[in-house]
């Protein structure tokens, strides 16, 4: 994605393949593809395919239509999760010698197309805590707003790093106060919910670190979100696999089902307790996920239970 725009100055390609685990650069390359090519008549000249309509020969022959009143006409694949392998060989020999007059968008964040990465890819994964303040900033300052450290941060944090949430979180920030220019932590703080995610993150920070009072805290503030157990086993799950792996991040995410992104965070995260203890861990997991589907025991109180354990651990 950092790179899209100068390769974009030097010539649209007829092939570009998005993948990565943050939506809203989707939607930002996409809008610069159309930009690069002075794209005015998306109604004659763009054709947008899903599960609901895709086929691949509906997708190639589409890509072989003349533009009408655009020198190039866009086809968008868009997050197709039936692609079979004759489909992918198709794609593939169309690639080889490809429409002039035709530019064919994949979004492709089930990662089912990877093979072809080598004809045109555009990397989508969150962007580092740098450049995401920098385009928070820049989105906010269009708005006549500005943004603490701090906050941006916090704002970042509070949406497990993804610029699609963050981006959607600026009007609410925008408007609190609209008299002053200044978003501050404490405007995020009371505005912004907390992804999931990144609430269990926080619990099994304050677990790691013996923080007790932090731990219930957290724990009080989620206790009714829907499925807190289940995030809360897989999260300890991958903590264990990635303590006992000496597997690269990009290796363990696939093997994972998680972004690389996700991985590296926990690798940090899984310093702070003995492979021991996240075995021991993990088997207290399986006990109350048991007691729960039984009836023993609520969610409720097996959060507290888990809590309590694992700091006794």
């Amino acid at each position: 994605m950092k790179t899209l725009k100068t390769r974009l100055k030097e010539g649209v390609s007829n092939f570009y393949l998005f993948e990565g685990e943050d939506y809203y650069l989707y939607d930002r390359g996409f809008g610069m593809i159309k930009k690069a090519i002075s794209f005015s008549m998306p109604d004659f000249n763009l054709a947008i395919f899903d599960d609901d309509n895709y086929s691949m020969k509906a997708v190639l022959d589409s890509c072989d239509i003349m533009p009408l009143g655009d020198e190039r006409r866009i086809v968008l694949m868009k997050n197709v999760t039936k692609v079979t392998e004759n489909d992918k060989k198709a794609l593939e020999a169309y690639l080889k010698n490809p429409s002039k007059t035709t530019i064919l968008v994949i979004f492709d964040y089930p990662n089912k197309l990877s093979s072809l990465k080598e004809y045109g890819f555009v990397d989508c994964k969150r962007f580092d805590s740098k450049t995401a303040t920098g385009v928070i900033v820049n989105e906010l300052a269009k708005r006549n707003k500005q943004i603490s450290g701090e906050a941006v941060a916090t704002l970042l944090d509070y949406c497990n790093g993804y610029l699609s949430r963050a981006i959607n979180e600026l009007d609410k920030l925008v408007y609190f106060n609209i008299d002053d220019p200044l978003v501050t932590k404490k405007i995020v703080d009371t505005l912004v919910t907390k992804d999931a995610e990144y609430v269990v993150f926080e619990l099994t920070e304050a677990l790691g670190q013996r923080n007790g009072d932090k731990a219930l805290k957290l724990l009080n503030e989620m206790k009714r979100e829907q499925g807190l157990v289940g995030l809360i086993t897989n999260h300890f799950r991958r903590l264990f696999f990635i303590s006992t792996s000496d597997l690269d991040d990009k290796t363990l995410s696939q093997m994972l089902g998680v972004k690389e992104y996700a991985v590296s965070k926990q690798r940090m995260q899984a310093k702070n307790f003995s492979k021991m203890q996240l075995k021991k861990i993990y088997s207290l997991l399986e006990d109350v996920d048991y007691n729960i589907k039984s009836g023993q025991m609520s969610q409720e109180n097996s959060l507290f239970y888990l809590v309590i354990s694992i700091l006794n651990i």
